[in-house]
């Protein structure tokens, strides 16, 4: 490999850099704006932007010095595997994590063949795919939450909308669905999981 294919003159290096600013502006949507949106967890944000930046750079490196793509992948299942093993993430969050790694390598490659649009026009799908997502999921979720309750003659067949609207007055927020978990005759009360949305 010559000298100057990575100088700062170089037009690889404008390229990556190019790229860089346009990865950087994607992930910034997906993680800034619709995860932590939906989420609120804010711990991660660091985490997932810098997973982001890493798997960038290696990436665009690997692709200069003509290293296979699939030994840089291998590196990045091997030290996710070693990390994020050790702690409890959710599918949504690791679901992040791999849409994250998947923007920052497509981004990261100079596809002469695909030009400038075309790589836009695939971010715009992935992102926007995560925000309809989000949105549908969102809207078609609960909250769940159990409680217990001690009035068992409105747990009767017949009862629904009774026992919706006394549960709702108790806890002041509109309950959708209750599901019976456990009935304590001795106690004379019931675990109940009640739902509702936001």
């Amino acid at each position: 490999m010559s000298e100057n294919v990575l100088s700062l003159s170089s037009p690889s290096v404008w390229g990556i850099l190019l790229r860089f600013v346009i990865n950087m502006i994607f992930i910034f949507v997906l993680i800034r704006v619709i995860y932590f949106r939906y989420s609120k967890k804010e711990k991660f944000l660091f985490t997932f932007f810098l997973i982001g930046i890493i798997v960038f750079f290696i990436c665009s490196m690997l692709r200069e010095v003509e290293i296979a793509i699939g030994m840089g992948l291998g590196l990045f299942a091997i030290f996710t595997i070693l990390r994020f093993r050790t702690r409890n993430f959710c599918v949504k969050d690791m679901a992040y994590i791999f849409t994250t790694i998947g923007i920052s390598v497509i981004n990261s490659f100079n596809m002469l063949i695909f030009p400038f649009t075309g790589v836009f026009a695939i971010n715009v799908v992935i992102v926007g795919a995560v925000f309809l997502l989000e949105e549908f999921l969102r809207v078609n979720s609960f909250n769940k939450h159990s409680i217990i309750y001690d009035d068992l003659e409105l747990l009767k067949p017949g009862n629904k909308n009774k026992l919706l609207k006394d549960v709702s007055s108790r806890l002041g927020q509109e309950i959708l669905r209750v599901k019976i978990r456990r009935i304590d005759f001795k106690r004379e009360v019931a675990e109940l999981d009640v739902f509702f949305r936001d």
